[in-house]
């Protein structure tokens, strides 16, 4: 059961942080206009950071459980979502604040942050941003493809016991 929900669990976080960075966001930045697509995109990552929290730290219980079990492959998956859960908290919780107070200042001063005197800090950034998500993104698909299959997951000790026993009867 611990192996079942730590895919789905993997798939919820990695399916999230795959469909609204790569696909709903450019899509919404082509349909309509920037500050109206800049304000719901900004609740969208606000979203997907929490799933993100909220996935990553489940997971991480669920590798030690896994870990404390016998199951070694968990080992270098807990590595993988330690480092996205770390940049969720570092690109989105500690930069993000900074680019909201941009955001607003430049509203209060009657403008969009890009035609604004904070346009170029803000530029930076979102780029400092835009890379944590990234470094995330690859770090989910690595994890993804290191998912233990259902047969090995399941199989664990017994697999070895199976090869014991072929070895005795040969």
């Amino acid at each position: 059961m611990p192996h079942r929900l730590f895919r789905l669990l993997t798939v919820v976080w990695v399916g999230s942080l795959l469909t609204i960075g790569y696909a709903v966001v450019p899509v919404l930045f082509a349909s309509v206009d920037r500050m109206t697509a800049g304000s719901v995109a900004a609740q969208l990552f606000r979203i997907e950071a929490v799933i993100g929290v909220v996935c990553g730290v489940l997971l991480l219980a669920l590798a030690n459980v896994l870990i404390r079990r016998g199951e070694g492959a968990y080992r270098r998956l807990r590595w993988l979502v330690a480092g996205m859960l770390v940049c969720v908290l570092v690109g989105y919780f500690a930069v993000e604040p900074f680019m909201n107070a941009l955001r607003v200042a430049a509203q209060e001063a009657g403008t969009d942050v890009s035609h604004s005197v904070y346009a170029s800090r803000f530029g930076v950034l979102h780029g400092v941003s835009s890379l944590f998500y990234l470094i995330e993104s690859l770090l989910a698909l690595a994890l993804v493809w290191k998912l233990p299959t259902g047969s090995v997951a399941s199989a664990g000790p017994r697999a070895g016991s199976t090869a014991g026993q072929a070895k005795t009867a040969g």
